[in-house]
């Protein structure tokens, strides 16, 4: 949504993404941008799920048409040790300052929603050095020095529950957790290495925020459908690769379902989005379904498209 022409401006007089994610003024701008036009139900805060890395000792920078990219990777227990526990108010004060100022904005006339990365998806990103298309240096290291790893993971899944009970403290009403990285692994290995640690974010959180809405997203998941819902959270998000009937037959009727259109679609005619909508909600059941994209919209989609998506969204019925 925010690809339009006034993001792209902001681009243009603030090139670097940290530079536009990191100051309060210009996140809350770009966060309103979308809610503005469109109206949706949720109001996300612009941020990286890579954001508390430099306040946890690991250095790094998103560089546009590289995308991430860590200085220091890390690769060996001497590594992870020089990884700090993170603290939220004093490594990136500017993203409690923004969803403050985000929800007297709003005036809940939508949520607020924040988001942090999955442990296994982060500790990717810092052994990888970055993206990776095979992630052979997370798998070694899982499979060769798995205490590392673990430790590592330990780490992190104690530093993102902290960040989820500061992001609620400080004024989001949901937040969603990304393991984009977690389906790169095995079913069983997926219940060695991101299953425990999600759900132990989970608990923690619960244990302060039982009200807080959690919502879990992994790309590609049509693997691990069955175990999502045991992390316990409240919704699990699919993309447009999942049959939405199939996903709701495999999550069953307690779990909230959250997509699954795909983003592509919005390429289409009007006449087409409609019925995939309808198609989409029609296959999620009555209830517990929370009606989005399967993905971020594309670079491109055409502005005209994204509005007549919110009015048909807007405008169903059960």
């Amino acid at each position: 949504m925010r690809q339009a022409g006034s993001y792209q401006i902001l681009c243009e007089k603030y090139p670097s993404f940290r530079e536009r994610s990191e100051n309060v003024d210009l996140v809350v701008e770009i966060s309103l941008q979308p809610w503005k036009v469109f109206r949706p139900d949720g109001v996300i805060l612009f941020s990286d799920i890579l954001t508390p890395l430099s306040g946890m000792n690991i250095p790094f920078d998103i560089v546009k048409g590289k995308g991430p990219i860590i200085f220091d990777p890390i690769r060996s227990a001497a590594d992870v040790d020089k990884v700090r526990e993170f603290n939220a108010e004093e490594s990136v004060p500017y993203v409690g300052e923004a969803l403050t100022i985000l929800r007297e904005e709003v005036n809940n006339e939508a949520a607020v929603l924040g988001f942090v990365g999955a442990p296994f998806t982060l500790a990717s990103y810092v052994v990888e050095g970055g993206s990776s298309k095979h992630f052979s240096k997370i798998k070694r290291l899982a499979f060769s020095e798995p205490k590392v790893l673990h430790a590592l993971l330990q780490k992190f899944a104690t530093s993102m529950a902290k960040y989820i009970q500061y992001q609620a403290d400080k004024g989001a009403q949901a937040v969603q957790i990304f393991d984009s990285w977690a389906t790169e692994l095995s079913p069983v290995d997926f219940e060695e290495f991101s299953l425990p640690y999600l759900k132990q974010i989970v608990d923690t959180v619960k244990h302060t925020h039982p009200e807080l809405p959690l919502i879990l997203y992994a790309s590609g998941s049509g693997g691990l459908i069955e175990r999502l819902p045991l992390t316990g959270v409240d919704v699990v998000s699919l993309d447009w690769t999942v049959d939405m009937a199939e996903g709701r037959h495999r999550l069953g009727s307690n779990v909230a379902i959250q997509g699954n259109v795909d983003p592509g679609v919005l390429f289409g005619s009007k006449e087409f989005i409609t019925d995939r909508i309808h198609d989409t909600v029609k296959k999620a059941g009555k209830g517990k379904h929370i009606l989005n994209l399967g993905h971020g919209i594309a670079v491109g989609t055409p502005e005209e498209n994204v509005a007549h998506f919110f009015e048909v969204a807007k405008g169903l019925r059960y």
